[in-house]
Order: C-alpha cells, then sequence, then structure tokens
C-alpha cells in the first residue's frame, strides 16, 4: 500500500530566536537578523519556524496539476552554512523575476531558491521588490506571473 507523501516543512513551534541564534558564524547571524526583519516588514507577518531549518512568514495553499497541495509559508529563508537560501517561489524562479534577478548582484537561483553569500553583497532594494512580488503571486495578486 502506498502512502500518502509527507509535507517538506510544516510550522513547528521551535523558536525562531534560539534557532537563529544557534549559527555559530556572526555574519550569517547577523544576514539572518536583517532578513528576518525584511520579510517580516513586507509580509506583515510574524516570523515562524516550518520544519527544523526555515525561517517562514505567513502562508498559502498550493495545488499542482496533480491534485496534490499542502501549505507553505509566503516567504523564508534558512540561514546555512555555505548561503542564505531564501525560498520565494514554488518553482521557475528564473522565469518569474528574470528582470529583477538580473539587477540584483551576486547570487544562484534554481528551483524557486535564491542563494546569497551575504546581504551587503546585494541591492537591497531589488531584493525587497523580489520578496513584494513573491508575496503578491502567492496572495493571488497576480495569477498571471504564476503561468
Amino acid at each position: 500500500m502506498a502512502t500518502a507523501k509527507q509535507p517538506v516543512a510544516v510550522p513547528t513551534a521551535i523558536s525562531v530566536d534560539e534557532f537563529l541564534a544557534g549559527n555559530s558564524d556572526e555574519r550569517r547571524r547577523a544576514d539572518a537578523g536583517r532578513l528576518r526583519a525584511i520579510m517580516s516588514e513586507l509580509t506583515g507577518e510574524p516570523a515562524a519556524m516550518w520544519g527544523s531549518s526555515i525561517v517562514g512568514f505567513g502562508s498559502y495553499r498550493y495545488i499542482y496539476e496533480s491534485g496534490r497541495s499542502g501549505d507553505a509559508p509566503l516567504v523564508g529563508f534558512s540561514p546555512r552554512k555555505q548561503h542564505l537560501v531564501l525560498y520565494l517561489s514554488g518553482g521557475g524562479l528564473e522565469e518569474q523575476f528574470a528582470a529583477l534577478l538580473a539587477r540584483l548582484g551576486p547570487h544562484r537561483a534554481g528551483n524557486g531558491c535564491l542563494y546569497l553569500k551575504r546581504l551587503d553583497d546585494i541591492d537591497e532594494s531589488v531584493l525587497r521588490q523580489l520578496i513584494e512580488r513573491a508575496v503578491e503571486v502567492h496572495r493571488g495578486v497576480d495569477r498571471a506571473s504564476r503561468r
């Protein structure tokens, strides 16, 4: 008998403050704190842990053509050892936000994720636009950009 796939990340009771404070890299902690403030401001939502390593803001319901559905944060991030990983899109990040990504500064993008070394290396105003745009898409304000 096949079992249903479990969601990769679901909201948890883990403390965001404790999770972020547990990062041993001072610069990564500072960037994570800054990113938390930016995402909270732009979403109007408090930070919450999704799974054990994603700081997410708000939520939206997704439904794939296959019928599979679930909940995900509007936007989120994880302060990993090599990169700050931002979760902005369910996929197609490069296509949806190509013009903004071209102006962002040093980054890598793939499968809905944006990888940054540090916030000081990128254009924060462009990052804010990317986050705002992702939130609009997930809230259904601009469904045309999801096609």
